[in-house]
C-alpha cells in the first residue's frame, strides 16, 4: 500500500484523483454572524433589614438550702 494504491489517500495524492478517501474541499464561504450585545441589567439596591438579637432571658434557678 503506497504510491500506486488507488484506495489510499497517499495513492490518490500521487495520481491526483479524488474520491471517498480524499474528498475535495467545498467552496462554500464561511459566514460569521456578529453577536449583538444585550444591554446590561441594572442591579437593584436591596435594603437589608438588620436583625437585632435580643439577649436570651435568664431562667431563675432556685437554690436549694439544706
Amino acid at each position: 500500500m503506497g504510491k500506486g494504491d488507488k484506495k489510499t489517500a497517499k495513492g490518490k495524492r500521487v495520481m491526483g484523483s479524488y474520491g471517498k478517501t480524499r474528498p475535495k474541499k467545498k467552496d462554500t464561504p464561511v459566514v460569521i454572524v456578529a453577536k449583538t450585545e444585550k444591554p446590561a441589567k441594572e442591579k437593584k439596591e436591596t435594603v437589608k433589614k438588620e436583625t437585632v438579637k435580643k439577649p436570651a432571658a435568664k431562667k431563675a434557678t432556685a437554690k436549694k438550702e439544706d
